[in-house]
């Protein structure tokens, strides 16, 4: 029973029960006024008391050995808060009791509640001590290293043990930091990242950006069986190339070109890779292949490649898109078939210098294709690339960043229409069949009117702006960016799911077998295009990063950039030797399309940033 003028216990903390009633009146220390259930407080004291401040005015002072002697006397024995009170105190009275009461929360003599209080034995009493001992020393551990931070004088390696929560949340592993908590700054990846590189805990060649969005920097581990024995048409008498970049090691695709036919023939990874199968899922989890400058990650197990990759042996297994084509280049018929192809493997250079020779019908036929693609309203843009790679230095110097202009290759507009052919016909062919498919369609963007589009490349940073994002779905619709009233992509299953997911549901229906229904590829795009879009996202903010790195020691030098857009008083740059857009302030007279010089002013890893200024 709770009494008027009472000391109890609320939240831990004491309270003077002023009122009794319905609900009880109490004020605590400080003097604020509460109104609580009765249930909601333990009694400490019966008092009487006028005033909590007594609790502390009176409040007794021992020496440490009467309070062993107490646990002493107690050990193995269960007493109420009073009776400690009066052996450790002399007497009950309320700041006595509060004493005992906080003996027993400190938890290093006595454990229990206010009405049956437990000596701890010697034993815990040892361990308990050393317990605390420990974590003090760790303590003061902690506040000289954070003291040592300040002042920038970090002791490394040692220190690092103490930066741990800083790396997984400059990782995206966690949203907290008591470091950086400590140290009074923002817990957010940046402010880690930053914290980090200041310290010298890490370099500029440390990438955590993929970490971020989740990511795995290894490749998929499951090795599917190699391609079934199964009846196959052999094309191996086509001369077929698979044309790339020199650095590409994963060829899946490549073109042949027999008469009025267009063959593409693609790495037929379904033929291993059926729907629900281990590698299946395990490739859905990914997306796609992850491009880093440092390496791929790629979205098959790197034992799949010499299995479907094409050229890397004599003769490979394919699925070969026939594209038969009308007088003006437009798709006549396409026909879809697993075959054998003898393939062999061009740079985009190599291919250049046969394009009048060989490989002259392919050239032609996609200009063609090309021309036939802008009059239906297709837009093509240029714009420069780079391409960002990272060699490993020798024994105690730094890796290399390399930043390479990605050359305007004919070649590779050759490819890309080829490719783009496949995609119409294999859309068109699968729309024939009623076959839940998926396709790509891109909306009208809103251009300005023609006279209005600038020339050059300023024209394609216009245009690219009014652009809508593409949409997956198992729908055809107009892709309007391309030209094309049906698309979809089924030229690259080594690196996309959504073409290894074409081709299941072609192999399903070429098999006679019951292919996927509509809600399960709506489920299985779904998914992959989740983690497709964290693989984007992560690809793009590496390559800024390791752009930002390869920039940090260059302070003041100049680039040569074009202008491509104004923004009030700045000007938007694209920095062709990057690969780089950015922004600077804009004086005189420059317009659109002019190259003016740009110096670097900053560069900030953590944002991933180059500052620059006209020259």
């Amino acid at each position: 029973m709770i009494g008027l003028n009472s000391v109890a216990l609320y939240k831990n903390r004491p309270a003077l029960v002023t009122g009794v009633g319905e609900k009880i009146e109490i004020s605590v220390l400080g003097g604020e006024k509460l109104r609580v259930r009765e249930k909601d407080l333990e009694p400490l004291h019966p008092g009487p008391v006028t005033d909590l401040r007594i609790l502390e005015k009176e409040a007794p002072s021992v020496a440490v050995e009467q309070i062993l002697s107490a646990r002493e006397l107690l050990e193995g024995n269960n007493i109420s808060l009073k009776e400690l009170a009066e052996l450790v105190y002399g007497s009950f009275s309320p700041a006595n009791a509060w004493a005992a009461w906080n003996l027993v929360q400190d938890g290093l003599y006595f454990t229990g509640s206010l009405t049956n209080v437990r000596a701890r034995s010697a034993a815990e009493v040892e361990a308990e001590e050393q317990k605390r001992g420990e974590k003090e020393r760790g303590q003061a551990e902690r506040d000289a290293f954070l003291e040592r931070i300040r002042q920038g004088r970090l002791e490394l390696p040692e220190d690092g043990r103490f930066l741990q929560d800083v790396e997984a949340l400059a990782r995206g592993k966690t949203d907290k930091s008591r470091t950086l908590k400590d140290l009074g700054k923002p817990e957010t990846p940046l402010e880690a990242h930053r914290l980090l590189l200041s310290t010298g805990v890490w370099t500029g060649f440390i990438n955590p950006h993929p970490d971020r969005f989740g990511l795995s920097l290894a490749s998929a581990t499951i090795v599917p069986p190699p391609p079934p024995e199964e009846e196959r048409l052999d094309l191996t008498h086509l001369r077929s190339f698979a044309v790339d970049n020199a650095w590409s090691g994963d060829p899946d695709d490549a073109v042949s070109l027999e008469g009025n036919c267009l063959y593409v023939h693609v790495a037929d990874v379904a033929a291993s890779i059926p729907p629900g199968s281990a590698a299946d899922r395990e490739a859905r989890g990914r997306g796609s292949t992850l491009y880093l400058p440092e390496g791929a990650s790629r979205m098959l197990a790197e034992d799949c490649l010499p299995l479907f990759a094409l050229g890397l042996s004599e003769i490979s297994p394919a699925l070969s898109f026939k594209m038969t084509l009308n007088k003006d280049f437009s798709l006549l018929d396409t026909e879809i078939v697993p075959s054998w192809v003898k393939v062999t493997r061009l740079t985009y250079e190599e291919a250049d210098a046969i394009a009048a020779g060989e490989l002259a019908g392919l050239f032609a036929l996609a200009e063609a294709n090309l021309e036939r693609r802008l009059n239906t309203g297709a837009v093509d843009l240029e714009f420069p690339e780079v391409h960002i790679s990272i060699k490993a230095g020798t024994e105690g110097k730094t890796p290399e960043i390399e930043i390479t202009p990605v050359q305007n290759y004919k070649s590779a507009a050759m490819v890309r229409e080829c490719m783009l052919l496949a995609g119409e016909g294999a859309a068109k062919w699968a729309l024939q069949r009623k076959l839940p498919f998926t396709f790509i369609s891109q909306e009208a963007g809103d251009l300005p009117a023609r006279e209005d589009i600038l020339p050059g490349l300023a024209g394609s940073y216009q245009i690219r702006r009014c652009m809508r994002p593409r949409q997956l779905s198992i729908k055809p619709g107009i892709h309007w960016g391309l030209g094309l009233d049906e698309y979809s992509q089924v030229t690259s299953p080594l690196r996309r799911y959504t073409d290894l997911l074409a081709h299941q549901q072609i192999r399903a229906f070429l098999k006679g077998e019951a292919p996927l229904g509509p809600d399960e590829v709506l489920a299985a795009m779904a998914a992959s295009e989740a983690a497709a879009s964290a693989t984007v996202h992560a690809e793009r903010a590496s390559r800024a990063h390791w752009t930002a790195v390869y920039l940090s020691d260059k302070k003041d030098r100049v680039f040569d950039g074009v202008m491509v857009d104004k923004k009030g008083s700045r000007a938007v740059l694209m920095i062709p030797a990057l690969g780089l857009e950015t922004q600077v302030p804009l004086r005189g007279k420059a317009d659109f399309n002019d190259t003016v010089r740009a110096a670097l002013s900053s560069v900030r890893i953590p944002e991933a940033e180059a500052l620059f200024t006209l020259a």
